[in-house]
């Protein structure tokens, strides 16, 4: 397994080490104890799974104190350019994103700590994401950022109006309105 950090503190890639042959590959997505060694001691509660088709943005979705979440995403099927954006108000990086390919041919992971929010965008026909998150969903958590926060500055790659978003997703605050506790 190779570790990548990114430029800005907390989030980090996973690249697995994948064995190939005749027969079509094996890899370990997840080692408890290669991931306390290497990267955070934590305690993943509950896995989550979405299918979506190309334009389809879900994000950017974080849980408010006491309830914040890391996850582990990775593309079981299709690609996604995936998202942690900094919310941590005191950090140097606040506002700023990291973005990544997953695919299942690339088969990285991103790990997004608490503190971060999280978004992806479909490119391919169809796309499925799992991800492990730390702590349990909590309705009265849920919080999120704008898709299209004009200080976000983000380059979507596609056409904004090939985008699909949901309702929720079209009403969200812009960055500096959201609260958070870091």
């Amino acid at each position: 397994m190779k570790i990548i950090k990114t430029k800005i503190s907390g989030p980090i890639i996973i690249e697995p080490r994948v064995f190939n042959d005749s027969r079509g590959y094996f890899f370990e997505p997840y080692n408890k104890k290669i991931f306390d060694q290497k990267i955070e001691k934590i305690n993943f509660v509950q896995d989550n799974e979405s299918e979506s088709s190309f334009g389809v943005f879900r994000g950017f979705h974080f849980q408010k104190p006491p309830h914040e979440q890391a996850k582990l995403v990775r593309c079981i099927k299709g690609e996604i350019i995936d998202f942690a954006l900094d919310i941590r108000k005191n950090s140097p990086t606040f506002g700023k994103f990291e973005k990544i390919t997953l695919s299942d041919r690339n088969k990285k992971q991103f790990f997004i700590p608490r503190g971060f929010a999280h978004a992806f965008l479909v490119v391919s026909n169809i796309a499925l994401v799992s991800y492990k998150v730390d702590n349990y969903y909590e309705p009265e958590s849920e919080s999120g950022v704008f898709w299209d926060d004009p200080n976000l500055k983000i380059d979507w790659g596609i056409e904004k109006n090939e985008l699909i978003i949901s309702e929720k997703d079209r009403n969200l605050e812009l960055l500096f309105k959201i609260k958070t506790s870091t």
